[in-house]
């Protein structure tokens, strides 16, 4: 009987499979409902260290019927005769380092959310959270976009 085996990657390897098109969401997934700010607390927790769970995929050939790119991203198809790695635990992370990272906007029913507007406050200290949506009152140079502008 095969047993899943836990696997250690780099978050530049997930975001590149994911842009490669072989990371997806089967459609029996809910939809991204994360908020920008959840995100941001996300980024803060891995810039400080501590611990965000596991991701748990399903590595298939089997195509699903119907799947959906994270973040509602438009992504290459996955190759033909390529695994897909079906995200079954941990979507919501995935999402939000993904769209957090990439800054990318994510459209929702409501409205869209531009996770651009994700930004480190490279002046903060250990208490202060690393990790802010509101750059009011900063000063030029003393923050950061979450990802590479």
């Amino acid at each position: 009987m095969f047993q899943p085996e836990p696997h250690s990657i780099k978050f530049t390897t997930l975001l590149n499979d994911i842009e490669q098109g072989q990371i997806k969401i089967p459609q029996f997934q809910r939809d991204f409902v994360w908020s920008k700010e959840q995100s941001a607390k996300l980024m803060d927790s891995i810039l400080k260290g501590y611990p965000i769970g596991t991701f748990i995929l399903w590595k298939a050939k089997e195509r699903l019927r119907s799947i959906r790119n994270i973040g509602g991203v438009n992504l290459p198809d996955t190759p033909d005769g390529d695994y897909i790695q079906y995200v079954l635990d941990g979507q919501q992370r995935m999402t939000s380092l993904y769209a957090s990272l990439k800054g990318v906007t994510v459209n929702r029913v409501t409205k869209d959310e531009d996770f651009s507007e994700i930004y480190v406050d490279l002046l903060a200290s250990e208490e202060e959270d690393l990790v802010i949506i509101d750059i009011s009152g900063k000063a030029p140079g003393s923050y950061k976009y979450s990802y590479n502008k």
